[in-house]
């Protein structure tokens, strides 16, 4: 009688490829860092500081203006729409609420209300006039910005209302270096993360701005979803108006919607990563952009560089970072060879190959 040993299978030698620490980190964050370097030595060599307590001061007071609006912005480009009446919204917004609070303590709360419950009612009628008159969410939103904007310069041409001191503390009020807006602007950033990661909302951003044809086969409500969008959106430009009423103490309307935000908005949204095919993105990316704009506005202008100057290279450094970002994400060798393995005609021949074995 014989007996037949089966060797145990010697175990392989083949190294683990381990994604690297810098490769996992996304680009935007390592593009802060590298800024953020290369002004404190820029800085130092002119003996100034860039982490001090007045530039950390203004470098979050610049960019929590243009958080809460990019916020919102990323919220509509993940549905792969558009909202360019932001920034008219948030002037609305400063002058709605400055004329309701009348300076009064005791309407504050109705001031804030108003003012958001006008702005939600803007991403309303953008939401509706996409989704069930079918017009491109670029007419839409410009349109109702003009709209705005020709009621704004008839009525309120020039500041109006007063906003009381209580609410001004909204636009000054410090914890140490960290600003209240700034510090209200990173929670409301989160509760968009939770949002769009935790909630059936954010699943069906994803799945909208994707393909809307393969989300509404899903059972997805793609019109509802895209109408809430354009709420959200036009309520964190809502928030914006707020912060810029208790920074002025009274509504204003020409100073705030020629300042381009919507642009500013969409740039930082692209530049912290999300497609504006829709689809792929996050808030998080969106802050970390915020912020490099931030930090580039400061920079400028403790520089003291001329503001014409000033708008070309800030367009050069988002043209460049934007182009890196794509060809990081962009590897068309392997998106070669996913097709070719996942084709059904590779599969079926893989089968029949293996079915002759």
């Amino acid at each position: 009688m014989t007996t037949t040993t089966t060797a145990a299978p010697r175990p392989t030698s083949r190294p683990l490829h381990r994604r690297s620490v810098v490769r996992s980190i996304p680009l935007i964050y390592l593009a802060l860092l590298v800024i953020l370097a290369v002004g404190t030595v820029i800085l130092a060599t002119n003996g100034e500081n860039l982490f001090s307590a007045g530039s950390v001061v203004d470098i979050l007071t610049r960019s929590s203006l243009l958080g809460f609006i990019a916020i919102g912005q990323t919220l509509v480009i993940l549905c792969r729409s558009l909202d360019l009446s932001v920034g008219y919204v948030a002037a609305l917004a400063s002058l709605v609420a400055a004329v309701v609070m009348d300076g009064q303590e005791s309407r504050i709360a109705l001031g804030v209300v108003a003012a958001l419950g006008v702005s939600a009612a803007v991403g309303l009628f953008n939401g509706l006039v996409t989704t069930k008159l079918g017009v491109h969410a670029f007419i839409t939103t410009l349109g109702a910005g003009l709209i705005i904007k020709g009621f704004l310069d008839t009525r309120f041409p020039g500041p109006s209302g007063s906003v009381p001191a209580a609410f001004q503390g909204f636009g000054y009020t410090r914890i140490s270096v960290l600003p209240l807006s700034a510090l209200i602007m990173l929670l409301l950033a989160a509760a968009a993360v939770v949002m769009l990661h935790r909630t059936r909302l954010g699943h069906s951003m994803f799945a909208v701005g994707g393909n809307i044809d393969v989300a509404r086969l899903s059972g997805i409500r793609t019109d509802r979803t895209l109408v809430t969008a354009h709420v959200l959106c036009s309520t964190m430009a809502g928030v914006a108006g707020l912060l810029l009423a208790a920074r002025f103490s009274t509504g204003v309307g020409a100073q705030i919607y020629s300042a381009g935000y919507d642009l500013d908005s969409i740039a930082a949204v692209v530049l912290g990563g999300t497609l504006l095919l829709g689809g792929r993105g996050g808030v998080g990316g969106t802050i970390a952009a915020v912020l490099i704009l931030g930090v580039l506005d400061s920079l400028f202008n403790e520089l003291q560089i001329d503001p014409f100057f000033r708008d070309v290279l800030r367009g050069v450094i988002i043209i460049a970072a934007v182009a890196m970002y794509a060809r990081r994400q962009i590897d068309p060798t392997k998106a070669r060879a996913r097709f070719r393995d996942s084709s059904p005609g590779r599969r079926l021949l893989r089968l029949g190959r293996g079915g002759q074995r």
